[in-house]
């Protein structure tokens, strides 16, 4: 018999991961990614982009198969996907896969409860079909990663890595729920790669398309599904062919092995961490060090000047152009900037330290910020750029009014591989997002019912749960 092809394999693993008990740790991880999720989409409500993705859905109508977080209502599983997703990646405060650096859970797990939802499956269906997607996802990531770049080459080719594996993932999660079989799940994936796009110029100059990037992987992995349930199919060469996934998005450029590997055996998924900040995860290390300089007593009125050293390779994300880094044009594009998020820090501070509310038009005109923000200048940081991408260090210098000269560092940002955050930080995240939409008591319920994910919870029940009770 021929050798099975990439997408095969890959759908082999996913119907493996549903078919046969999942391991312990990556089960238990699934709850940790739900509740993630959940929580950053009740807080994600408010958004202007996720208002315009509701009036879009709600205009299209549909079959009621599936619930849309925090609204009443439900509307075709695609089109549920596509506004959970939204609201997931909305506030860019989802998880992170290092070192492709991913986001994978914004559209494998809104994508999942839609097609669980439509499907009546239950909690452990869901649990394997999350791990599936979120680790196909990554290792999407993982093949396009360049050591010799320390970088993903997605992104050196101005795509959004996240939407376009994101697409993937979300397809085979949605047909695991689907109860297609191996071939089903392979030509949702070759179905799906025809449908992945995304460009990241949104984080440097602004624009809100990038918040519904998470939305449309979604969306088109649960359609993707839902034309392999139909009969459609996709080519068994999706991956590696001629004129294939990495060749159409990486000119033939990836690693096979990063892929294909120890499917089953090593967890991706297990690297990628949580945010305990609502900004890029580049500024996060910036964070850190004036979230430290400022417990030390560093009072931000004394400040003359700020150098804040960084991977060379964000740069370009978080320093430049630097007129707009310094003044920001909206809420959403000042978490993209390393001189905002700094004054930010040290200045402003809620949540786990840093938190939604440093980020409103208010603080965005606060001459203070904008002040502070100034007087930061953005180098490349020999230390910082030896580690990365395996996690995202900084340095922060700051002189002062007296001419004194303090300095921070950090090797790897709160929440990263080596600190990651702890179960209570993690749910003291998603009580702080989640009641912006929900009271308390709910909000409680709500936590104890995904917990129970792997055993007895449906997507109907987390569905329910996640809505404003009726009046």
């Amino acid at each position: 018999m021929p050798e099975a092809t990439m997408v095969q394999r890959l759908a082999a693993f996913a119907v493996r991961c549903r078919d046969s008990p999942l391991p312990p740790e990556p089960a238990a991880d699934v709850t940790g990614r739900v509740l993630d999720v959940i929580g950053n989409c009740l807080a994600g409500l408010a958004e202007e982009s996720a208002s315009a993705v509701l009036s879009m859905v709600r205009a299209w109508s549909g079959t009621p198969q599936a619930a849309l977080f925090g609204e009443a209502g439900k509307l075709p599983a695609p089109n549920a996907a596509l506004f959970n997703g939204t609201l997931a990646h909305a506030l860019d405060f989802d998880d992170t896969h290092l070192p492709s650096i991913l986001h994978p859970s914004a559209s494998v797990v809104p994508a999942a409860l839609a097609a669980a939802e439509e499907a009546g499956a239950g909690g452990p269906a869901l649990t394997a079909a999350v791990a599936a997607g979120i680790e196909i996802c990554d290792r999407l990531g993982m093949a396009s990663y360049l050591p010799e770049l320390r970088n993903s080459a997605f992104f050196e080719r101005g795509q959004h890595a996240t939407s376009i594996c994101g697409t993937l993932g979300s397809a085979a999660a949605a047909a695991l729920l689907y109860d297609l079989d191996t071939e089903g799940v392979a030509s949702a994936m070759g179905i799906a790669a025809s449908m992945g796009a995304g460009v990241i110029e949104a984080n440097r100059t602004g624009g809100t398309v990038k918040r519904v990037h998470c939305g449309w992987a979604a969306h088109a992995g649960v359609t993707a599904a839902s034309l392999a349930r139909a009969g459609v199919t996709g080519p068994p060469t999706v991956l590696e062919g001629r004129f294939g996934f990495f060749q159409a998005w990486l000119g033939g450029t990836y690693d096979e092995h990063a892929l294909l590997d120890g499917l089953g055996e090593r967890w991706e998924t297990l690297r990628t961490v949580y945010k305990p900040y609502p900004s890029n995860h580049f500024t996060h290390p910036a964070i850190d060090c004036a979230l430290a300089l400022r417990a030390g007593g560093l009072d931000p009125d004394d400040i003359v000047e700020i150098e804040l050293g960084v991977p060379t390779p964000t740069l370009r994300t978080i320093a430049e152009p630097r007129p707009d880094k310094v003044r920001p044009r909206t809420p959403y594009h000042a978490k993209f900037s390393g001189p905002f998020t700094v004054a930010v820090a040290l200045l402003g501070g809620g949540g786990l330290g840093v938190y939604l509310d440093d980020f409103t038009e208010n603080t965005l005109t606060d001459p203070r910020h904008l002040a502070l923000a100034d007087r930061v200048s953005c180098v490349a940081d020999p230390e910082a750029s030896a580690i990365f991408p395996t996690a995202f260090a900084a340095v922060l210098r700051v002189r002062t009014t007296r001419g004194a000269t303090l300095e921070h560092r950090v090797a790897s940002s709160r929440g990263g591989p080596t600190t990651p955050l702890t179960r209570a930080e993690l749910l003291t995240k998603f009580r702080l997002n989640a009641e912006r939409a929900l009271p308390p008591h709910q909000v409680d319920r709500l936590a104890t019912t995904v917990a129970s994910l792997p055993t007895t919870t449906t997507a109907a029940t987390i569905s329910e749960q996640a809505r404003p009770a009726p009046a």
